[in-house]
């Protein structure tokens, strides 16, 4: 953000109503005209940022970062943004996945000498942008200098990348990579001082603080704007073409907000209309008494599914909101922990009745699992489930933690052995053109989504199996849980 009174504030609201798109760590860093100043930690952004940190962070420039973990650890050295002093002091905050962070690694030590302190591919990315703006060249920095960077860039990075960099006491950089695989808008916001301006992953964040939202930035663009509020935007990749991850739309981004210029919330009411009209075409003759949601995610698209299939819509999951996503949780025995402490039954809404349980998607399969035994025990008479999402069999490689194929309920099994697993009594799925429908209908230029984790096919078209192989090895719960172990006896020589 650039503004033209102190951000600090600003960044912590915009992160806090960003706080469904990761719960493992936060982190802003601000320009005060000298120096920079971070601030950045494990934990969810009202625990992290106390007021004895937010008066240090100060600064009319300043990024922010909530992490959700798909690879390395959840230390906290691991939090974002990060840093590197080399040229002028650059900043940066990533959302997305690099699939050749392996070969760029060994880039940086062995041409840029440059030392990485993580495992993390977004110190990776980081360390790329900051040698392309070193060697675009002079003390001052220009709009011509940075794009170049961005552009030498996207040449080197492959995979997903929706990143913010802050160039310390000069400006803030914006850019998406030649897919535009995650998501990144930005805004304007009037003020009597001059024009201040937000780059962030969903329009709501720019909605919060009363900024107009300008327009997304176009894959493989960049935006630039200086300290002094000045803005250029330009196109940076040889051959960009949109491919958004359809995966947004379905669970991980909020429906109140616009991205590529579709309506969150509307797609996923589509999403309900077609699943309605698969279930009358499947069992014209059904005997579901009443929808209910799996909260919150599905909400929209169980209220219009049961307004299309002209029975009851009920709410009988009550949600605790003070545990967070399980979908995004970093392990899978804290995930089925959170299952039951995040939801309740209500009996009274369940007993004897038929019911058609609609989520946004399914994942691994326990939560489904566990919600309609739940339901049973509230006694429900039959428990249907209907997904929003196509069965998901594949790894997500850009940024959403669907690493291992083996651990996804619906790979290497049909739609029957998925109802088998899960128990339900029956089981509908979403069509995949009418998934891509719901969604292609609030903006129509869009020629291809990324449905990888789906279909298996990938729109960067590098994943290899050797490639997926090593991420299932690299970021299974198992090994996940095995670098947790390791990462907490470190903690407790040390503490020791």
């Amino acid at each position: 953000m650039v503004g033209r009174q102190a951000v600090n504030q600003s960044i912590y609201a915009a992160l806090s109503v960003l706080q469904h798109r990761g719960q493992d760590a936060a982190g802003i860093m601000t320009s005060d005209g000298k120096r920079s100043h971070l601030r950045k930690k494990n934990g969810l952004v009202k625990d992290v940022f106390q007021d004895k940190h937010m008066s240090e962070l100060t600064g009319r420039i300043g990024i922010g970062h909530i992490r959700y973990p798909t690879a390395g650890s959840s230390s906290s050295a691991e939090a974002q943004p990060f840093y590197v002093n080399s040229p002028y002091g650059v900043s940066l905050a990533h959302n997305g996945n690099l699939t050749n962070a392996d070969k760029l690694r060994d880039e940086l030590y062995q041409q840029d000498r440059r030392h990485l302190n993580t495992n993390s591919d977004s110190e990776v990315l980081l360390n790329i942008f900051a040698q392309e703006l070193l060697r675009a060249g002079a003390l001052n920095v220009t709009p011509e200098q940075v794009f170049s960077a961005v552009s030498n860039v996207h040449k080197r990075v492959e995979g997903a990348y929706a990143a913010i960099a802050m160039i310390t006491n000069i400006g803030i950089v914006g850019f998406r990579d030649p897919f535009g695989i995650r998501p990144m808008v930005y805004g304007k916001r009037e003020t009597a001082e001059g024009v201040e301006w937000m780059v962030a992953s969903e329009s709501v964040a720019l909605d919060l603080l009363g900024f107009e939202l300008v327009d997304d930035v176009a894959p493989g663009e960049a935006i630039y704007i200086e300290s002094n509020g000045h803005m250029w935007i330009q196109q940076c990749a040889d051959k960009p073409v949109l491919s958004p991850c359809i995966f947004e739309h379905v669970y991980l981004a909020r429906p109140d907000s616009i991205i590529d210029d579709i309506s969150v919330y509307k797609s996923r009411v589509r999403m309900g209309e077609k699943l309605a009209k698969k279930i009358l075409a499947e069992w014209p003759e059904h005997d579901i008494d009443v929808v209910m949601p799996i909260p919150d995610t599905s909400r929209a698209a169980a209220v219009e599914l049961a307004h299309c299939l002209d029975v009851k819509y009920r709410e009988g999951l009550v949600k605790n909101r003070y545990i967070g996503r399980t979908f995004i949780m970093p392990g899978q025995e804290q995930r089925q922990k959170s299952i039951r402490e995040k939801l309740n039954a209500l009996p009274l809404e369940f007993r004897g009745k038929n019911v058609l349980l609609v989520d946004d998607s399914i994942v691994r399969g326990n939560t489904s699992k566990q919600i309609i035994q739940m339901a049973r025990d509230a006694g429900a008479a039959k428990v249907y489930m209907a997904s929003a999402a196509p069965p998901v069999r594949f790894p997500n490689v850009y940024g959403i933690d669907m690493p291992a194929a083996v651990e996804l309920v619906a790979h290497g099994r049909d739609e029957e052995e998925v109802r088998l697993e899960i128990g339900a009594d029956r089981l509908f799925y979403q069509n995949l053109e009418d998934l891509v429908e719901s969604v292609k209908v609030g903006n129509p230029g869009i020629g291809h989504f990324d449905t990888s984790c789906f279909t298996g096919k990938y729109v960067t078209n590098d994943v290899s199996d050797d490639y997926l192989a090593s991420i299932a090895g690299h970021r299974s719960d198992s090994a996940k849980q095995d670098r947790e172990k390791s990462s907490n006896t470190v903690i407790e020589m040390h503490n020791f």
